[in-house]
């Protein structure tokens, strides 16, 4: 009978569980993710405010921030029609809705079609979403509601941290200490508080929510066509 023969030294590396395989790569692509939010994260915060402006003249602000329940209103006294938008400069689909309608409220309210008002809201972030409508309010203080808004939701990704909210108004044209200091000490947040009781009173319970002349308007409504139409249809 012939010998068994000895078997050869055994690698343990060569060894290695698939299973355990499986798991160094899930690792691996979870720290990866890891490097790319924290670097997303640094870029939202870090990244240089940059303004193009529209060319368009800015509207004058008729009802500044400040008066218990109101919102602020830009556009020309004695428009026809006007236009009451309840936003959150946090909402997705504010900007959504900015993007693709923005402009056609823009034209309305530069031609004199319809005065607008802006309600900024805080549904979407506790964090944010005060922080931001209190520099918007603070923007309008100074003649600059439309183009302060526009360049907010001009580029949505950025976190507008303090430091961008104020950039953002001396690229406008805001430079002033009075200015940097209601953006810095939340200045308006008592305002805000009023501008929510008065949405809540009026039902409002999303972003973005639009009226024309006191009538909500539906979701499909909610395009150039269907404002175009609300408004020709109650001027």
């Amino acid at each position: 009978m012939s010998k068994t023969q000895p078997k050869p030294p055994v690698n343990p590396l060569l060894q290695q569980k698939p299973a355990d395989l499986a798991g160094i790569v899930i690792v691996v692509v979870v720290v990866l993710a890891i490097i790319a939010a924290v670097g997303v994260d640094y870029w939202r915060k870090h990244s240089k405010v940059e303004v193009t402006t529209s060319g368009q003249p800015e509207p004058a602000v008729i009802t500044g921030p400040g008066t218990n329940g109101k919102g602020v209103t830009v556009g020309k006294a004695g428009a026809k029609s006007h236009i009451d938008l309840y936003l959150d400069f946090r909402c997705p689909h504010c900007a959504d809705f900015e993007e693709e309608s923005g402009p056609t409220i823009d034209k309305l309210v530069q031609d004199g079609t319809a005065t607008l008002t802006y309600w900024p809201l805080a549904f979407v972030s506790p964090d944010d979403s005060p922080r931001l409508a209190n520099a918007f309010a603070a923007a309008a203080a100074n003649g600059k509601a439309l183009s302060y808004a526009d360049g907010m939701y001009g580029d949505f990704s950025k976190a507008w941290t303090t430091d961008q909210l104020i950039d953002l108004g001396k690229q406008l044209g805001i430079d002033d200490q009075k200015f940097e200091a209601a953006v810095n000490d939340n200045s308006y947040q008592g305002w805000l508080d009023s501008i929510a009781q008065a949405a809540n009173d009026r039902k409002v319970e999303g972003t973005p929510t639009v009226f024309v002349n006191d009538k909500m308007l539906s979701g499909d409504q909610l395009t150039p066509e269907g404002l175009e139409k609300a408004v020709g249809a109650t001027s």
